[in-house]
């Protein structure tokens, strides 16, 4: 197949693009940062760009401001604005096709669910965030931002294409700036006790089975929102706990609210993104036949902690060589 990644530079465009590389799928990368001036991409206007759209069999559309920042309200609206353009730019660009993709797969977040310690949401009976009593007010302009990234890419009129929005929870990869080398950092450094408290459940997915799925999806007729986060949400307490003892890490620093809030500001992210409760469950997926080849955390940690050493060794070799 011949797959374009809209955004794809980052982290989950490079876990999804080995994925497809690995089995002889042609794949083409567009982006500010790619190399190539005709695949290069300001995530708004229309450029050379679109000609990898025409005629491609499948479209993924990554782009959009990173959620790792400070929850500020000009990095608030600036994540809107960069979502519902890129998605908008790309809706455009397979409306003017002349052989528009069969599918278009759009990222969208698990965080559009409400915060949760109940009953896991599903695509069918999930409640929307936004109007949760005792969470901090702009927790709900986070949702609205994924309700308005899922609302473009229903605007487009695609006839001929099949959408799907891809609800993310977090993406586990092994690979350095991503949320799992964070985590690592912080549980080798004796700060991996549990978060607040640790009821809040963590939605998580391994970058193998988020590539894994995508190719589930290109092959399978699903249409509109997927929930891709595993079976098996778990509260933040046990997550870390999970970790630590695959790291071999014995304790963890418990991160009160107000450690927490110092370590956001100074690592320039925001607490909702741990201190939310994101119970989700892959319905769809499963109900579809989807098996996933990681669906337990505590084997899932194992493996990540073990490719995370792997990849530390050999960027080690490499400076010392």
């Amino acid at each position: 197949m011949k797959i374009v990644i809209a955004g794809g530079t980052g982290q989950l465009g490079s876990v999804l693009a080995r994925g497809f590389t690995d089995h002889d799928h042609e794949v083409r990368v567009i982006g500010r940062s790619v190399t190539d001036p005709d695949l290069r991409w300001d995530g708004r206007t229309a450029g050379p760009w679109t000609q990898a759209i025409d005629g491609a069999d499948v479209v993924i559309n990554l782009a959009g401001r990173s959620v790792n920042c400070r929850y500020h309200w000009p990095n608030l609206n600036l994540m809107m604005q960069s979502r519902v353009d890129s998605c908008l730019a790309i809706g455009r660009a397979i409306e003017q096709a002349r052989r528009p993709p069969a599918v278009w797969l759009q990222a969208s977040t698990a965080s559009i669910y409400a915060h949760t310690y109940g009953p896991a949401h599903t695509e069918s009976t999930g409640e929307l965030g936004g109007r949760e009593p005792n969470v901090p007010a702009y927790w709900a302009y986070s949702v609205a931002i994924a309700r308005a990234w899922e609302l473009a890419q229903q605007s487009c009129q695609t006839p001929h294409t099949r959408k799907v929005a891809l609800r993310l929870g977090f993406t586990m990869s092994p690979d350095p700036g991503g949320v799992f080398d964070w985590l690592m950092w912080l549980v080798r450094h004796g700060l991996g006790g549990p978060f607040q408290g640790g009821r809040q459940y963590v939605s998580w997915i391994t970058g193998v089975d988020v590539a894994r799925a995508v190719t589930f999806l290109v092959h399978h007729e699903l249409e509109g929102p997927v929930n891709l986060t595993a079976p098996q949400p778990l509260p933040n307490r046990a997550f870390m706990a999970h970790l630590r003892e695959a790291a071999g890490v014995r304790w963890g620093l418990p991160i009160a609210s107000w450690m927490a809030e110092i370590g956001a500001v100074a690592l320039r992210t925001d607490t909702e993104l741990m201190a939310k409760s994101r119970r989700v469950q892959p319905a769809r997926l499963l109900d579809a036949g989807f098996a996933f080849h990681r669906p337990d955390w505590s084997i899932a940690s194992q493996d990540l902690v073990q490719r995370w050493w792997n990849l530390h060794d050999a960027a080690m070799d490499r400076i010392e060589s």
